[in-house]
């Protein structure tokens, strides 16, 4: 009889117990939303959507969310390798190569990689987005088959485990001319495939965008927060420029997946397998995939969206198709401003 009081007491302690760590739970969870709640706000591009301001930078609040749970939660191994990036920068071609360059082994012959069946996207999980929302206190990094991690997470505000690890980064940035026109048509498709308002003119965007009020901006600050631990820390990060990227694919494919510890073998270099890997990679391929075209990403989730917005032009200079000479200057004006004690100059980037 005492061994049945005894049992029934500690079941009862462990249901208090459970309880406790679900009311904890909650208690953070509110305890985040209110703090983002009395953050500096604006409106977005898209007007119904508010921009909260952390640590520098404007975020939407489930964004917002996902990068403090990762803060609290992730864990970063010293083999993974952070694929990161602001919007709009090259960061779909990227990840694209990544991917293939570090899988090629896996797969028999490349033109069977998840790729062709696959947004690059839905390759290398967002860990801001994909990795917070399945984050848990026991589970906070689960095992992927490969190390790649993405991120539009300026460095500055990246989780401190990810710094302390010492795991390699990738970082790719754009002329900021080409990052606005880009970002400004993004949201323009997302709000045509949604059926919602027309997004905001171009010239009110552009003012917002050189404020620095736009999703993960301000875009300058993002690439110096990468780039100044790339001057003091080169064998760290890998710092890309598209513009370069797009002149000299091959050069820098190499040296990607050198720096990713993922070399090509001479035997791979003589049958072409680099060759194959940027024409597997190219935006004219990708954008001609049928998941590319016609598929969904995230879908049954509240930044659900098609596939094809991701796809424009990807080519260098294409702003002069679309801004006036007066607001080239007027981003040129801040960009040279931005840059200039950095040493990093917009001359260097086309």
């Amino acid at each position: 009889m005492k061994l049945g009081f005894v049992v029934y007491g500690i079941i009862n302690f462990l249901i208090m117990e459970v309880k406790s760590v679900e009311n904890d739970n909650c208690e953070i969870e509110e305890t985040t939303k209110e703090k983002i709640e009395r953050f500096p706000r604006e409106k977005d591009w898209i007007r119904d959507i508010n921009l909260f301001k952390y640590q520098g930078f404007w975020y939407p609040e489930s964004f917002l969310e996902g990068i403090m749970s990762a803060q609290q939660k992730f864990e970063a191994r010293s083999t993974d390798i952070l694929v990161a990036s602001s919007l709009k920068t090259g960061t779909t071609w990227l990840k694209a190569l990544t991917f293939t360059i570090a899988t090629r082994s896996t797969f028999l012959d490349i033109s069977t990689s998840p790729l062709l069946q696959k947004l690059p996207h839905d390759c290398i999980p967002f860990l801001e987005i994909d990795l917070a929302n399945s984050m848990d206190s026991s589970n906070p990094n689960p095992d992927n088959h490969i190390p790649l991690i993405a991120t539009h997470i300026p460095y500055n505000s990246l989780p401190k485990s990810a710094v302390d690890s010492g795991c390699k980064i990738v970082y790719i940035w754009r002329d900021p001319k080409d990052v606005f026109v880009s970002l400004w048509y993004f949201f323009e498709k997302i709000q045509k495939s949604n059926k919602s308002e027309p997004p905001i003119p171009l010239e009110e965007a552009l003012e917002l965008f050189c404020r620095g009020i736009s999703l993960y901006g301000p875009y300058w600050e993002h690439v110096l927060s990468y780039w100044k631990v790339k001057v003091e820390f080169p064998e760290r990060i890998l710092f890309l420029k598209y513009e370069e990227m797009k002149k000299e694919t091959r050069f820098y494919v190499m040296k990607l997946a050198e720096f990713m510890g993922y070399p090509f073998s001479v035997e791979e270099e003589e049958n072409g397998v680099v060759e194959k890997i940027i024409k597997m990679c190219s935006f004219e391929n990708l954008s001609e995939l049928e998941v590319n075209k016609n598929g969904s990403h995230r879908e049954n989730t509240n930044i659900a969206m098609k596939n094809n917005v991701y796809f424009r032009k990807g080519k260098v200079g294409d702003w002069e198709n679309e801004l006036t000479p007066q607001m080239a200057a007027r981003l040129d004006t801040v960009t040279n401003h931005k840059f200039r004690a950095s040493g990093l100059l917009l001359s260097e980037v086309i």
